[in-house]
């Protein structure tokens, strides 16, 4: 039986990097490929891989390490399926601003992925900052970073920002980004706005706009 990265091979684009850890075969072990919620994570995650690896070509930095870059996009969302969040046919328990969290807590437990872990855990918004965890009585657990600091962390978390798991065909305009960004901090925490916005601008700066 031909195996998910035959499939791989077969349907993704060239450029992106074969390795030996298969992003497919881990998703396919907690997600029944077939199933609404496998085909929202794997579609939703291949675009990911794609901005964030054409947003690297740009940005041209010899030290990203390309496929810890493809790896960690199709795996930042793995821990969806364990949230609330029945709009993308996940039925779990947990509420969803910890699927970063729980998808890390995976990595780490099951495969020791230690650097995918940390992508996963500082994907969400733009990063989420101790005073913001605080300030939204996050339930994220204290003494943890949950801010994108590597560059790959930093590309994920960018290129994610462009993409939703409910419109899984279109690409967000930055305007669109950044307004979203801005109008939920206002109802939430006027005051961390211009935090939240700094670190979406500073990506922005420096990974361009992938319109």
């Amino acid at each position: 039986m031909r195996g998910s990265s035959f499939y791989y091979r077969l349907f993704f684009p060239s450029f992106l990097p074969m390795t030996e850890l298969d992003p497919y075969q881990i998703i396919a072990h907690y997600y029944c490929p077939g199933t609404t919620a496998h085909r929202i994570l794997v579609e939703h995650s291949e675009c990911v891989a794609r901005l964030a690896l054409a947003l690297a070509d740009r940005y041209s930095d010899a030290s990203i390490d390309r496929e810890l870059l493809y790896q960690a996009a199709m795996l930042h969302d793995i821990g969806i399926i364990y949230t609330d969040a029945t709009s993308i046919s996940c039925y779990g328990r947990e509420p969803y601003i910890r699927h970063g969290y729980l998808g890390a807590c995976l990595l780490r437990r099951d495969w020791g992925l230690e650097a995918h872990a940390r992508v996963c855990e500082r994907h969400t918004g733009s990063g989420v900052s101790e005073e913001e965890r605080i300030a939204l009585r996050l339930p994220l657990p204290a003494g943890r970073s949950y801010l994108p600091e590597t560059l790959e962390e930093k590309l994920v978390c960018y290129a994610d920002c462009f993409y939703s798991k409910t419109h899984l065909d279109r690409q967000k305009s930055y305007e669109e980004v950044r307004t979203k960004m801005e109008s939920f901090w206002q109802k939430r925490a006027p005051r961390l706005v211009a935090g939240a916005i700094a670190r979406l601008e500073a990506m922005h700066q420096m990974f361009g706009d992938p319109a």
